[in-house]
């Protein structure tokens, strides 16, 4: 059974940067994405940055381009997600999940796990 383990949020100020970082356990299937989702107060999980395990490959919902860098270590099987010039519509709690791209949507593999909070304050 997978678990994921998400770390790092906190409040920052408008502007602020933060680093979030996800362990993955017992995954075996390296062959999905591994993505990032934020679940705003009210709203439903909305992706926001997804890496390959091979190539390291990238790729961003738009409002997030050249604020977020997702990245990964394999050896450790964790991924990361550093959060530049945070904004309050980032606010949210943050979950990792391996995700497939479907035309125009990312969707998640996983159950969510327990997420962690980024608070941003203007």
């Amino acid at each position: 059974q997978v678990r994921l383990v998400e770390s790092g949020g906190g409040v920052v100020q408008a502007g602020g940067s933060l680093r979030l970082s996800c362990e993955i356990f017992g995954r075996t299937d390296s062959s999905a994405p591994m993505g990032w989702f934020q679940k705003a107060p009210g709203k439903a999980h909305m992706f926001v940055a997804a890496i390959t395990w091979k190539d390291h490959r990238t790729y961003y919902t738009n409002s997030v381009k050249g604020r977020f860098t997702v990245s990964r270590d394999n050896a450790k099987n964790t991924i990361f997600l550093q959060m530049n010039n945070l904004k309050s519509e980032d606010t949210g709690t943050y979950y990792c999940a391996a995700t497939i791209n479907s035309g125009d949507r990312w969707i998640p593999l996983d159950g969510w796990g327990q997420g962690t909070q980024v608070t941003v304050s203007s």
